[in-house]
């Protein structure tokens, strides 16, 4: 790194282009520029909505961002966040990938471990964020700024354009522990934002722990319910088969009854199945 990417590395203003006042001013008012509503959590396979044991609805709250930080935040991402080097093991939050490229290389896969991070954003606080400033390089004012706009009520808020990219750098220690282990044990491994998967043509049950273990060394929680180890799983809301992966028996349906619309009709199910479908032909021309 030559002297001037240092010096602009350290003063974060000079990257998004806003004074220090005006971050100031924006960082005093800080509420009036998140919006904040409670949402369903849906399964991703039956679009159902999920619940608790005694039948109550579970949801998530979203907070997005608006107005000059929503513009700022997505400078960050762009100029700063987005220029981490990420494994090709990670899928969310990234160009040209998708749900569809995380389910992919799982395909033909005879055992199946999937698991997710729970309330992942919202676990992330404050201290893990300005911790993840300073070791990126950046001195103390401009960590500062960075966590301030960032993060809101103490956490990672759901909903805006830096917090899927600030989740996956957090993660990414336990990444590529996860990547050396699995390797190590012949299986494939991807994490699409706070759902991870595991594949092997072998039977790996017994190293169900040790990943496990792995994970919950990032000081994050993982949903034990929502542990799966079988075949035939769904991920990601993918089908996987042997020779190929599809949607989901609800989208499936979804794009039956949109062969009923006229031609000049969007069709956003039967494009996203066909997108699914793309990637079963490249497969048969490039094995």
């Amino acid at each position: 790194m030559n002297s001037l990417e240092f010096r602009n590395k350290l003063h974060l203003p000079s990257i998004i282009n806003v004074s220090d006042s005006k971050i100031d001013k924006i960082i005093s008012e800080i509420d009036k520029y998140y919006s904040e509503w409670e949402e369903i959590k849906m399964y991703k396979s039956t679009y159902q909505p999920k619940t608790y044991k005694d039948g109550t609805i579970k949801k998530r709250i979203i907070r997005p961002s608006k107005g000059i930080l929503k513009i700022i935040q997505s400078r960050i991402k762009d100029r700063i966040l987005a220029n981490i080097e990420l494994p090709n093991e990670i899928h969310g939050g990234r160009k040209q990938r998708s749900n569809i490229t995380n389910a992919k290389p799982h395909q033909g896969k005879k055992y199946t471990l999937t698991t997710d991070l729970q309330d992942f954003f919202p676990s992330i606080k404050v201290k893990r964020i300005h911790d993840t400033f300073t070791n990126l390089g950046f001195n103390k004012q401009s960590t500062f700024y960075l966590t301030r706009l960032t993060t809101w009520k103490g956490e990672l808020p759901q909903g805006t354009p830096t917090s899927t990219h600030l989740s996956n750098i957090i993660f990414l220690e336990t990444d590529y522990k996860l990547i050396s282990f699995c390797k190590e044990h012949d299986i494939t491994y991807t994490r699409f934002i706070d759902d991870l998967t595991f594949s092997s043509q072998k039977d790996f049950q017994h190293l169900i722990e040790p990943i496990l273990t792995i994970i919950l060394q990032s000081g994050l929680r993982i949903s034990r319910r929502k542990t799966y180890y079988k075949k035939n799983q769904t991920i990601t809301g993918i089908n996987v088969f042997l020779n190929k992966i599809d949607a989901s028996e609800n989208i499936l349906l979804k794009v039956k009854e949109e062969e009923n619309l006229p031609d000049d009709c969007p069709k956003p199910y039967t494009t996203y199945r066909s997108n699914i479908k793309k990637t079963n032909k490249k497969s048969k021309s490039n094995p």
